[in-house]
């Protein structure tokens, strides 16, 4: 299951609504061994597309040596899917290489008469996909 509160639920919901079109994408890091998402930290789209992401390299590479520095690990990886449901992709799953992360993804169609947007949660291990439940509370 994925904690997390609504402070930071609210500002990956919001960071995928301002980069629509195109998909929104980022980390939330955490203590190392906690996994407590404490640190919402909003990365740019390199591909700067409505059907892909991907962090840029030298700022995926910034971000790891900051997590180091903070004892800090990424917690929830997220990003946003602009046309089509929550839900890994093949892409989303053939990169998926941090398996103690939750891997959050936000649409911001409305795929399912829901709503303008889905907020889903899953573990991503070795090709595996499995969704977790989503609990949001006001503080830990």
């Amino acid at each position: 299951m994925l904690t997390i509160t609504q402070d930071l639920y609210d500002r990956i919901v919001e960071h995928a609504r301002q980069d629509h079109p195109d998909e929104a994408c980022g980390v939330v890091a955490g203590p190392v061994g906690e996994g407590r998402p404490e640190r919402f930290v909003p990365m740019l789209n390199a591909a700067r597309s409505p059907t892909f992401y991907e962090f840029d390299s030298q700022d995926l590479l910034r971000l790891y040596r900051d997590l180091d520095d903070r004892d800090e690990e990424p917690v929830i990886i997220y990003h946003s899917h602009t046309a089509t449901e929550a839900y890994p992709s093949r892409t989303d799953i053939s990169y998926a290489n941090e398996p103690g992360a939750h891997y959050v993804l936000v649409s911001t169609a409305d795929t399912d008469d829901a709503g303008d947007f889905q907020f889903r949660s899953f573990r991503i291990v070795e090709g595996e996909v499995t969704e977790e439940e989503v609990k949001v509370v006001t503080a830990y």
